[in-house]
């Protein structure tokens, strides 16, 4: 029966993610058409199902049966049309290794003996902040291939665009998540939520959560930062020659981008399931409910910035990284190894 604890269960788990995550795109981009229409006084999606619930659904099939067009003049159509799964691909995958609750004792299902489960999704891996920063890597080439295959002078700059961008915020982020692994000493994300017990390192660490969280908006091309795509300049940036299907493919891998980056924000810096543990040790539904009301703050958040802020220049953007962010979070790090490496072991 050793096929159910190593090849049943973390197929079901991969599924369940999968599907999960397509779930809250579809409905992440109801509520933040919501929210946003609530913040502007409007009424929002409302006509399509009761409140608008159906209008994703509408949405999809708007999508799905636009007629599809690869125009002559694209590089490589191979690659032209693949660059949108690339990116969804990536986004989808750094999810694996996000813990969102705590292991599940075995138990009996219909006669059979299903083993431990851990809710730590797909993996739990003990390089798991190492898999986050490759799988967030690869979603880049996705956005950069598709401006550069679509021959267009707005793709290309929206592609380079996200190159700079994504390259200069993850340095300050990078440097803020290296203050939360000197706390707690461990690159899995499971050992990082364990260790957040008593405390959320938010209270350790405001400024390093305050950086991180920046560093998402810039990272998944969120206002203020939509500097790619933004239509005011590059009329869709790298999107420019997309439509149909495709270009929802990478409206979905923004949004999902979206989705990872407030799980891990809630994962590093507000105690992931585990806090207040108070909460979490009564049962792991709660515990789970815990991780997932955390991360629906932190998309709240997105959606409040996005309809209070303007969009910034873009070389204010790259100054505001390089002269402010990165010194920042290099203080921050050097004060967190001193403060660690003098209190007692």
């Amino acid at each position: 029966m050793d096929w159910i604890p190593n090849l049943l269960i973390p197929l079901i788990k991969s599924l369940i993610v999968v599907i999960g995550l397509l779930v809250a795109f579809a409905y992440m981009t109801w509520a933040e058409r919501k929210l946003c229409a609530r913040f502007q006084l409007r009424y929002g999606p409302n006509r399509a199902g009761p409140f608008g619930l159906l209008q994703p659904v509408a949405d999809a099939f708007k999508a799905i049966f636009k007629e599809e067009l690869i125009f002559g003049q694209v590089h490589s159509k191979v690659i032209y049309v693949i660059a949108p799964g690339i990116s969804l691909a990536a986004a989808l995958l750094a999810f694996a290794v996000v813990p969102v609750g705590p292991t599940i004792n075995s138990f009996q299902v219909l006669g059979f003996q299903v083993p431990d489960i851990s809710l730590s999704v797909a993996a739990d891996v003990n390089i798991g902040v190492l898999y986050l920063f490759a799988i967030a890597g690869l979603g880049t080439y996705g956005i950069v291939l598709g401006g550069w295959s679509s021959n267009n002078k707005y793709s290309l700059l929206g592609a380079l665009r996200t190159t700079a961008q994504v390259i200069s915020y993850e340095l300050p982020m990078g440097l803020a998540i290296v203050s939360v692994l000197l706390l707690s000493e461990s690159l899995s994300l499971v050992k990082i939520v364990e260790k957040q017990a008593v405390l959320p390192f938010v209270v350790l660490q405001p400024v390093a959560a305050l950086i991180y969280l920046i560093c998402g908006l810039a990272e998944t091309h969120r206002s203020p930062f939509d500097l790619p795509e933004t239509e005011n300049e590059l009329v869709a940036g790298f999107a420019t020659e997309y439509g149909g299907i495709k270009f929802a493919v990478f409206f979905m891998a923004e949004y999902i981008n979206m989705i990872v980056v407030s799980a891990v924000t809630a994962t590093l810096f507000l105690g992931g399931w585990q806090w207040p543990a108070f909460l979490a040790d009564l049962h792991p539904i709660i515990a789970v409910g815990l991780f997932f009301a955390k991360t629906v703050f932190i998309l709240f958040l997105f959606v409040w910035i996005r309809a209070s802020l303007p969009r910034v220049r873009y070389d204010k953007l790259m100054q505001f990284c390089w002269k402010f962010l990165f010194p920042l979070a290099l203080v921050n790090l050097a004060v967190t190894a001193t403060v660690v490496a003098l209190l007692p072991a």
